[in-house]
């Protein structure tokens, strides 16, 4: 199962890149757990999650074709 991964803002800085693929991953816990594994620093960064553009708050299960953005908080003016 492959999920399409993106990063916006503070996080590209952490990553060095906009997008990532992941394999085997079934839901949004454990695909948190591979990128804080692969990217430690993610894991001390406050973040949104959305997949396929929805925001999510739990946990989340995941399917081959999914994309999942990790995005810093942000505001408005």
């Amino acid at each position: 199962m492959e999920i399409q991964v993106i990063f916006f803002g503070s996080i590209i800085d952490i990553t060095n890149t906009n997008q990532i693929m992941i394999n085997d991953c079934i839901d949004t816990q454990s695909l948190m757990n591979e990128l804080i594994a692969q990217f430690p620093s993610i894991g001390n960064k406050k973040y949104f999650v959305a997949v396929n553009q929805k925001m999510i708050q739990t946990n989340t299960l995941l399917k081959t074709g999914d994309t999942v953005a990790l995005m810093p908080p942000f505001s408005g003016g």
